[in-house]
């Protein structure tokens, strides 16, 4: 692996409460999924971080989620696939207006939360979401895991797919993450995660949490920009993959 995409969660502030430390991430990311108003974000704060986005040279995905704002979208709904195809297809509207309006394009579409780790499961849920990429933009970039639903929704409607690795959340024999609930699911060492991602990009593995190696050759690193740690760790990954021969550009570069 030569080149690979470093994204991140931003645009998740909401009105006077402020999540993460978008600005300094994006001096490191290749790619951001931004909060389109329903699990965070909001009008101002999606216009700000696309401006912020263009600035960086930064590739621009939307991060769609369940309409839950107090449960920051990580809370499971039980809605028909026309019903997640609408929610879909309302977000990516709503940060198209922005992108538009700023001269950019947008790069991906990556799903949030409890959408997004319902829809990996999901036939229904994942082929809902990738029909409302294909009828936005059928050159949107479906961001997700390789070893989902979203793959073969993809495959299908014939839509470009880049697979995501998680630096800093756990992962089960199966490919899918350890629920947040669970001790250990998120990574908060720099360090650690750094180590897993070298392993992803050189080895194509890694270790799941009972000691599994599992095969994974994955185009986008993600860092959730909500983590705490998030900055040193996209500073470290980032300047331990160049110091490696790996380059870092944006996943629109690399399909």
């Amino acid at each position: 692996m030569r080149s690979i995409d470093l994204n991140s969660d931003l645009g998740e502030s909401f009105g006077a409460y402020t999540v993460g430390t978008d600005r300094k991430l994006m001096q490191y990311i290749t790619s951001a999924s931004v909060a389109c108003g329903w699990h965070a974000g909001d009008p101002v704060v999606m216009k700000e971080t696309v401006a912020a986005a263009k600035a960086h040279g930064i590739g621009i995905g939307a991060h769609p989620g369940y309409p839950d704002l107090m449960g920051f979208g990580r809370r499971e709904m039980k809605l028909l696939p026309d019903e997640v195809y609408a929610y879909v297809l309302y977000q990516l509207g709503s940060l198209h207006a922005f992108t538009q309006a700023a001269g950019v394009h947008l790069q991906h579409l990556k799903p949030h939360g409890a959408l997004y780790n319902q829809a990996c499961k999901d036939d229904q849920l994942a082929g809902a979401i990738c029909r409302a990429a294909r009828d936005f933009d059928r050159d949107l970039i479906i961001l997700a895991p390789y070893a989902s639903a979203f793959r073969g929704a993809a495959e299908e409607l014939d839509l470009p797919f880049a697979a995501e690795f998680f630096a800093d959340r756990a992962y089960r024999p199966d490919g899918s993450l350890v629920p947040r609930k669970e001790a250990g699911a998120v990574i908060r060492d720099p360090a650690l995660a750094c180590r897993r991602v070298l392993q992803m990009a050189q080895e194509g593995t890694v270790e799941c949490m009972d000691g599994t190696i599992l095969s994974m050759r994955c185009a986008s690193i993600c860092v959730h920009g909500d983590n705490e740690a998030a900055l040193e760790t996209v500073r470290m990954i980032r300047s331990t993959l160049e110091a490696n021969g790996i380059s870092l550009r944006p996943m629109k570069e690399l399909l």
